[in-house]
């Protein structure tokens, strides 16, 4: 009994991955919105990640030089060094967002212990713009001081302890959401293509009237949504690995995996449930890209989830991919477990509920 059960299992799973392989609108549909995410957040990360800054440097005294030399280190900014008239004419046209100016006099003053101001003036059209530019110019100059030492009329002492061992970029940071929007959206458009083809092409009649049971095909459908999920998930993570956008190390590469699994899993269920329900394929790839991109946005997007509102977080608290986020996160980025039992356990509970919901939907459409 066990082994034709198996046997039918396999049959009706092999059967629905060769047709998966020659549908390469399921790739289409998967894989179109989150690059077109993707790129929106790499030219977001290229316009906020750096202020263009046009750099005047009056002074070729000692000082001058080591200022200057601070700006350009600072990562803060992408600078153009450039004369006055230049630099005027680059904050014209909009070519930069500020000009920093160090004055011919800067060398004398800091060796008479003088005020020795910089100016900077800036064009104040974007707010983040403007208020990174404040604040690293501010800390530039307090780096200069703080170089100078025991001959610096400024006493300047900082210390800095981070939390975690690597700094991740704001593009890399982005990569994780979209990598589990990618998930839910493989998930419910494979297993909705799985589920829905056979109404679609009629051949749900065929299988009715095999002598196959119903547990073993609604299985069947499931796992072929599931492992061709964890199929894509999987080389897409392999793939931002040796690209250098993430970088688990040890078991954090299974925990990561873990959470892909899981992921996959709850995006088959409700695209078996979406693909029984709909019986088209059409429908189901648009109400579940339309599904997954508010789960996306509803937990919390590109953005950092501490960092947003009360009322957002308490909302993010009750969608599944906030967890999955989580995971994927400790695991990639910090080699960490934290809190990855409670993540896991979360996850699990809505993996089972989804594919309580495809197995509902399956039945009752079969008896229908």
């Amino acid at each position: 009994m066990l082994h034709d059960y198996v046997r039918t299992v396999w049959t009706i799973l092999r059967k629905d991955l060769a047709v998966w392989i020659r549908q390469p609108i399921t790739l289409v549909a998967t894989f179109a919105p989150p690059l077109c995410f993707l790129l929106v957040s790499s030219f977001g990360a290229i316009a906020v990640g750096r202020s263009p800054v046009a750099l005047v440097t009056l002074d070729q005294g000692r000082s001058g030089i080591q200022m200057q030399q601070i700006l350009h280190d600072a990562n803060a900014f992408t600078i153009t060094d450039a004369s006055p008239e230049h630099a005027q004419l680059l904050f014209k046209n909009i070519q930069v967002a500020a000009i920093i100016t160090i004055p011919a006099d800067f060398t004398a003053r800091v060796t008479q212990h003088q005020q020795a101001p910089i100016d900077v003036r800036i064009n104040n059209l974007n707010l983040d713009f403007s208020t990174d530019i404040r604040q690293q110019t501010a800390s530039s100059i307090a780096q200069f001081y703080q170089a100078q030492g025991s001959h610096s009329a400024i006493k300047i002492v900082s210390i800095e302890t981070d939390l975690h061992h690597q700094d991740v970029t704001f593009f890399q940071y982005s990569v994780i959401p979209i990598i589990t929007m990618m998930l839910i959206i493989a998930g419910v458009v494979n297993g909705g293509f799985s589920a829905a083809r056979e109404w679609e092409s009629r051949t749900v009649k065929s299988l009715l009237l095999a002598p196959v049971t119903q547990s073993a095909l609604i299985t069947g459908k499931v796992l072929a949504g599931f492992l061709t999920t964890l199929l894509m998930g999987t080389i897409v993570l392999l793939f931002s690995g040796l690209l250098g956008w993430i970088h688990p190390e040890g078991s954090s590469w299974l925990n990561a995996l873990v959470a892909v699994a899981l992921i996959a899993l709850m995006g088959s269920g409700i695209g078996v449930a979406l693909g029984a329900t709909l019986q088209r394929l059409q429908r189901v790839i648009g109400l579940g890209t339309n599904v997954a991109f508010y789960l996306f946005f509803l937990a919390g997007g590109t953005s950092v989830l501490a960092f947003l509102p009360t009322w957002l977080q308490t909302i993010t608290a009750f969608i599944p991919l906030t967890y999955g986020r989580h995971a994927l996160e400790t695991a990639v980025f910090y080699s960490s477990s934290d809190l990855f039992g409670r993540d896991v356990v979360v996850l699990s509970i809505c993996a089972l509920a989804a594919l309580g919901l495809g197995t509902l939907a399956m039945r009752k459409e079969i008896a229908a």
